[in-house]
């Protein structure tokens, strides 16, 4: 893996997306804008969400150290907790800017409201969610919030989850540990 990584940045790619789990990799941070996100753990033998304050920090920190920089180009929350209000989360990853840990913020898989109230405390950059022939619902409300707003989109899956490869066809197809099972099962 780490070979294609470095393979891939030779040939010209500069954005690298990785999540909280991730280590680092010496001699490419001047040659790639780094992107990284917080907000799932795994606790208890399950996935929950936290936009809880100290949590932000304590994930932007885990993530510097084990990165191995100094500054994150772009952390996203992950995913939305909504149990901690939006602007919460966004005024801490906010002081994280000031402090020079942090350039810029973005947002996963968040409403059009929702993207508007991060935005309100500070200019969110990006926003990355499902876009593709599978899932176009975004564009109803979510694209055009963004453009009006300024707001880059990152799209994940564009290939419809693998439906729109010449991969499986069916959910009923799937592995019993493939994750996509599970997303259409619930």
């Amino acid at each position: 893996m780490i070979d294609l990584i470095h393979g891939a940045i030779a040939n010209g790619v500069i954005f690298l997306d990785t999540a909280e789990a991730l280590k680092a990799q010496t001699g490419l941070r001047d040659k790639v804008q780094l992107a990284t996100k917080f907000g799932i753990q795994f606790l208890d033998g399950k996935f929950q969400i936290n936009g809880d304050p100290a949590y932000v920090r304590a994930a932007c920190e885990g993530s510097l150290r084990r990165l191995g920089v100094d500054c994150i180009d772009l952390n996203y929350q992950h995913r939305i907790d909504t149990k901690i209000p939006i602007e919460v989360t966004i005024g801490e990853l906010k002081k994280l800017v000031e402090e020079g840990k942090i350039k810029y913020i973005g947002l996963s898989e968040a409403s059009a409201s929702t993207i508007r109230r991060a935005h309100a405390v500070h200019p969110i950059t990006a926003v990355q969610i499902e876009w593709s022939l599978w899932s176009r619902d975004v564009e109803q409300h979510i694209i055009p919030t963004c453009r009006e707003l300024g707001i880059g989109i990152v799209a994940y899956s564009p290939l419809g989850r693998g439906f729109l490869s010449s991969g499986a066809k069916l959910v009923e197809d799937l592995t019993e540990d493939d994750c996509r099972k599970v997303t259409f099962n619930t």
